[in-house]
């Protein structure tokens, strides 16, 4: 192996096993800021020692194995090892032996990744400063991406994370997951952010790949352990459902060469039927407890709903319109937002024909939230297509590929734009 292939493969193997990483780390040093810079530290160890030894047959538990020997050195500048160590030695007594590392990753509660994302999501952060310190340390994303994600500046997410980090020491968070009620409370904090890392990996926000399956992995992994909890909250199983359901479809989501295939236009022969019979029962789980409970389904579960009616749909042709115009009105009533009345103005043209969902896309137009949001355009260019109305739909395919910062996504919507001068559109679900 040249070294450069050793270092794609580091790179690739860093992708992965990042996050769990910083996790174990966190547990020893309980501190993130400081298990991040272990980790960083882990890496060029590798990057100097594999392309000369070759790579690890566990290659993960070599990095956080090497991090942890940081730690123990950084413990002991700081002459805090030997009550650390005394830590560490009351685990492994309390085991018998020295945990295997692999195995401690995949503990069902006591699973040190649940435990980061409980941390990075705690209620003494702000709501941005969450989703920007998750997607950093266990999606992976760098500043920039999230900063395009949130659409503002690098230096504002750099500083929430910071400040993020330096708030959670100071405040000596416990390194654990929640329970009882205050475990209820924490939920919903942490499915947004869950939700947030499976959307990055399911639509990439930037670069050249039209999605990070990767992403997707790590986020379902993490909703299935939260499921498993006990709790009485139906939207652990409805955010679980939507992930399963939207995740059977990545086969069917490119083409040979990488290029984006749209909802309607996948072979449904490439759907994972596992995962959509996954999603399936956890959508009825989240209705059975939700009934129960005496509760209307909530945000997750109504659009777990939706992807439902097309996963039970054999063909594009077959799918229950009308009742996903039902079910985004439900969620709009629930849940108020400009992005759910535009995948409404969607259904309702193919519920009800094209001018029914343009009148409610040109009613979004002037909403602030949407003004540089690349898939108002794209939606308004279908509709005008489907309309017959060309060259009002290529400008609108040029403003949406302008607006867009995923490589893939603006070179379909600029053969889009050079389509409008004639046929039909496909819709813009993906």
């Amino acid at each position: 192996m040249t070294a450069a292939d050793a270092h794609r493969t580091i790179d690739a193997i860093w992708r992965i096993e990042r996050a769990r990483v910083i996790a174990g780390l966190t547990r020893i040093v309980r501190d993130v800021g400081i298990a991040e810079e272990l980790a960083q530290d882990a890496l060029v160890a590798a990057l100097k020692e594999w392309p000369v030894s070759g790579i690890p047959d566990k290659p993960g538990a070599w990095l956080l194995v090497t991090a942890k020997h940081r730690a123990i050195d950084l413990l002991r500048r700081n002459k805090r090892l030997e009550r650390k160590l005394e830590e560490i030695g009351h685990e492994a007594a309390a085991e018998g032996v020295m945990p295997d590392l692999d195995a401690a990753l995949d503990d069902e509660v006591g699973d040190d990744l649940l435990r980061l994302i409980f941390i990075s999501c705690h209620p003494i952060l702000s709501a941005e400063a969450r989703a920007a310190l998750t997607l950093r340390l266990l999606g992976g994303l760098t500043v920039a991406e999230i900063a395009r994600a949130f659409l503002v500046p690098e230096t504002t997410i750099q500083q929430r994370i910071v400040r993020a980090k330096r708030t959670l020491a100071e405040a000596r968070i416990p390194f654990e997951v929640p329970r009882g009620e205050e475990l209820a409370a924490r939920v919903s904090s942490v499915l947004s952010v869950i939700y947030l890392i499976f959307n990055e990996g399911y639509s990439a926000t930037a670069g050249d790949d039209w999605m990070r399956p990767q992403l997707c992995d790590e986020a379902l992994r993490l909703g299935r352990i939260l499921a498993e909890l006990p709790h009485e909250e139906p939207e652990v199983h409805g955010l679980v459902a939507l992930m399963e359901i939207q995740a059977s479809r990545l086969a069917a989501r490119t083409g040979p060469s990488g290029e984006p295939v749209l909802l309607l236009d996948q072979n449904r022969a490439r759907w994972d039927q596992l995962l959509i019979r996954r999603g399936l029962a956890a959508l009825e789980r989240a209705e059975a407890q939700a009934g129960a409970l005496g509760q209307p389904l909530g945000p997750y579960a109504l659009q777990a709903a939706i992807a439902a009616c097309h996963a039970r749909a054999r063909t594009a042709e077959e799918t229950d319109w009308p009742r996903i115009v039902a079910l985004y009105e439900a969620l709009a009533t629930l849940a108020p937002s400009p992005i759910v009345d535009l995948n409404r103005a969607v259904a309702l043209a193919f519920a009800f024909g094209p001018a029914a969902g343009l009148e409610l896309a040109d009613a979004l137009v002037s909403e602030p939230a949407l003004k540089n949001y690349h898939l108002l355009p794209s939606v308004r260019g279908n509709l005008l297509m489907k309309l017959g109305r060309h060259e009002e739909a290529r400008v609108e395919f040029e403003r949406a590929a302008a607006l867009t910062r995923n490589a893939r996504e603006r070179a379909l919507l600029l053969d889009r734009a050079a389509a409008c001068t004639g046929g039909s559109a496909a819709p813009a679900s993906s």
